[in-house]
């Protein structure tokens, strides 16, 4: 019988109310499927509380702190002193976010960078990576990185959810960046995303579940988990031409490295 790859689901949402009811049950089956660690993001900064409880409550949970691109009505003028409380009082917060730039839904791009770019600052301060939510915003997203990048102070990090071109993903790979893919994966019509999925090197590359969204095939539409991470590594297997094994192997000693997780 052949041993399931162990697997780290580097990015959910476990705090949302959709999983009140069943969660004990959602930890055994992600620990049955081989997820042997998980890394909850933030999206703003009242879920901080239970978010560290939830990592109380399952010790391979580590955890993010930031603000939401599509949440910027969240940010206050002390936001960025509860971000940089909350991360040196925790030693398992080990990311800024989930920060970035959404074009997608909202077109207020200037309110975006006023939230965006003190949380870069406070990642370079804490020497901590970030989790970057980009979606229909590659262009000024890479524009803000590479200045920082010239001026010396351009974070680490993951493009988390990777749906974008080859190209983009070059731009961010050139400047350090992880690329991280989700149940989009799967999805048949995301060529592009199967693409990237072919090209990305082999020490560059995270998986992810993104629950409760983005259900990968064969359960797209139904309520994420984490244990469905294993879908997404095994379709990134197939993609890649290699064994479900060495995916997790890969991906794995990736977000290991990234997050510098124990």
């Amino acid at each position: 019988m052949t041993s399931l790859p162990t697997l780290i689901d580097s990015h959910c949402h476990i705090v949302f109310r959709t999983f009140d009811d069943d969660l004990d049950d959602v930890a055994a089956r992600w620990r049955e499927a081989g997820v042997a660690a998980l890394l909850h993001a933030c999206v703003e900064p009242s879920e901080i509380p239970a978010i560290r409880a939830l990592a109380d409550r399952f010790p391979e949970m580590r955890y993010s702190v930031g603000v939401h691109p599509l949440d910027t009505k969240h940010w206050q003028d002390d936001t960025i002193s509860v971000l940089r409380r909350a991360a040196l009082e925790d030693d398992r917060v080990v990311a800024i976010g989930e920060l970035g730039l959404d074009l997608f839904r909202d077109k207020n791009l200037d309110e975006q960078l006023a939230v965006l770019r003190p949380q870069l600052d406070l990642a370079v301060e804490l020497g901590l990576p970030v989790i970057v939510h980009c979606r229909d915003a590659a262009d000024p997203m890479l524009e803000e990185l590479r200045r920082r990048q010239a001026d010396g102070c351009c974070p680490s990090g993951v493009m988390h959810c990777w749906g974008g071109t080859p190209e983009e993903m070059s731009g961010f790979l050139e400047l350090g960046f992880y690329i991280s893919f989700s149940g989009t994966v799967t999805f048949p019509k995301a060529s592009a995303t199967h693409d990237c999925a072919r090209l990305v090197p082999e020490d560059r590359f995270l998986v992810e579940t993104d629950c409760p969204f983005l259900a990968p095939v064969p359960r797209r539409g139904k309520r994420n988990e984490p244990a469905f991470v294993a879908s997404v590594a095994s379709r990134v297997a197939e993609l890649r031409g290699v064994d479900l094994a060495e995916v997790g192997l890969m991906s794995t000693a990736n977000a290991r490295r990234l997050f510098r997780l124990p």
